[in-house]
C-alpha cells in the first residue's frame, strides 16, 4: 500500500523515504482534492445554485473529474512501475492487494464521471444554442 507494505505473515510501515512513494501519495491526494471539488461543483450545478453564474458548473466539474482521473493514472503508473521492479525482484511471493485494484477502478470511474459531466454540459448547451438563431 501507500503507507505500509505486507509480505506473507507480517506488515511493516515504509521507513525509507523514496521519492516515488512521495510522488504517488501526492498524486493521490491531488486526485482526491480535484474529485471532491468536482463533486461539490457538480452538486451545485444540478441544484441550480445561483452563485458563480459566470461559468458553467457542469463543464468545470467535468474538467475536474478528468484532472482527477489524470492524477490517479499518474499515481498508479508510478506505483506500478517502481513497485514491481523493487518488490517483485526481492520477494518471490509478493503481490498487489485489493487497494491496488481499487486504484485502477478509480481511474476508470473518474474518467467516466468526466465524460458524463461533459455530456450533461453538451445537453444543457445544445437547446440554448438552437434557440438563439
Amino acid at each position: 500500500g501507500l503507507w505500509r507494505y505486507c509480505v506473507p505473515g507480517k506488515c511493516m510501515t515504509h521507513t525509507d523515504s523514496i521519492a516515488y512513494w512521495d510522488a504517488t501519495r501526492a498524486f493521490m491526494i491531488l486526485s482526491l482534492l480535484a474529485c471532491f471539488i468536482g463533486i461539490v461543483i457538480g452538486i451545485m450545478a444540478f441544484i441550480h445554485y445561483s452563485s458563480f453564474d459566470g461559468f458553467d458548473k457542469t463543464f468545470a466539474a467535468g474538467i475536474l473529474f478528468f484532472l482527477s482521473s489524470f492524477f490517479v493514472l499518474l499515481a498508479m503508473a508510478v506505483y506500478t512501475g517502481v513497485t514491481v521492479n523493487y518488490y517483485g525482484k526481492r520477494y518471490g511471493s509478493w503481490r498487489f492487494s485489493w487497494s491496488y485494484i481499487m486504484g485502477w477502478v478509480a481511474v476508470v470511474l473518474t474518467f467516466f464521471s468526466g465524460i458524463f459531466y461533459m455530456c450533461a454540459y453538451r445537453m444543457h448547451e445544445c437547446p440554448r444554442n438552437s434557440n438563439s438563431r
